[in-house]
């Protein structure tokens, strides 16, 4: 196998034409610089390098063998800086997949932060919601999905490194004219007859379930995952809803009350990421900023 090393043995008495004058300019001893050679010779397997009195000639092989020499050591050098910037965060990408709720509030603030402590980083950003991110986090298409689940359902993301970032409660939002629009807090069994407006599907299922379990089966007259339009919606009083706090901390509620919604049902975020990118500086930089992002 050839080493970098030897190619610049190599390259050094190919300029300076002597094994001693190559020891000289590499800062090594002549010996040091012969068992090189002759271990460059074994890798390729045939002579490099003849010597005609005190001076080295190169054959056809090692002619060959230095023209791609500074080609290779120019590579290698180059990658060798790229790396070491990205391990020291001069340079790096991340692509970062988030749910809508969480890019209008968790993500501008870390990623500014970010931006700020490291600029040489990139991030991309798109949307979606889990299970597709996490979907797209296993298949390699991001490097950090930011996704939320209700409950702990055993195994899910077992072979993910995960990062807890907050618990993000669901809030009632009705009408303002509405009957309950002034209450301290609702018992969700309360709002058993009205007409619901739902939002994605994870969200939706949940819905459903915390109402069976108050005992009575939600009417679900409109399903949008955009939350602006299921606010629109509850304000022009077509209906209630329940909707995470992160959704409504970005949208200005008109026409719409929140109230306290009893039993108190929460989702939680996580920043997820693989165990293998989970080393990569520039991914747990951004970690670390979510994680500060949410505790603000």
């Amino acid at each position: 196998m050839i080493e970098a090393r030897h190619l610049r043995v190599l390259r050094a008495v190919s300029t300076t034409g002597s094994f001693s004058a190559a020891a000289r300019e590499l800062g090594c001893t002549q010996p040091a610089v012969s068992q090189q050679m002759k271990a460059l010779e074994s890798s390729a397997g045939t002579p490099l390098l003849i010597r005609t009195g005190r001076e080295m000639r190169l054959t056809q092989a090692g002619e060959a063998l230095v023209r791609h020499a500074s080609g290779i050591l120019a590579g290698l050098t180059a990658a060798e800086e790229e790396i070491a910037a990205i391990a020291g965060l001069r340079a790096g990408r991340v692509r970062l997949v988030s749910f809508p709720s969480g890019s209008s509030t968790l993500v501008p603030g870390a990623l500014a932060a970010l931006r700020a402590a490291h600029p040489g980083t990139q991030v991309s950003l798109v949307e979606a919601e889990p299970p597709r991110s996490v979907e797209m986090l296993r298949d390699g298409d991001c490097d950090i999905a930011l996704a939320f689940r209700y409950g702990t359902a055993g195994g899910e993301w077992d072979d993910l490194v995960v990062r807890p970032l907050l618990k993000d409660r669901l809030i009632g939002l009705v009408p303002e004219g509405h009957r309950l629009a002034g209450a301290d807090a609702v018992d969700i069994g309360e709002l058993a007859d009205e007409p619901w407006i739902a939002g994605c599907p994870r969200c939706r299922r949940q819905l459903v379930e915390v109402c069976e379990e108050s005992g009575f089966t939600p009417r679900i007259d409109f399903a949008t995952d955009d939350y602006p339009a299921v606010i629109g919606l509850v304000g022009a009083g077509l209906g209630v809803a329940v909707l995470p706090r992160l959704a409504l901390e970005s949208v200005r509620p008109k026409g719409a009350r929140t109230v306290t919604v009893e039993p108190a049902v929460e989702r939680e975020i996580v920043a997820l990421t693989l165990p293998d990118l989970a080393r990569v500086p520039a991914v747990a930089a951004t970690l670390d900023q979510l994680s500060r992002a949410a505790a603000r």
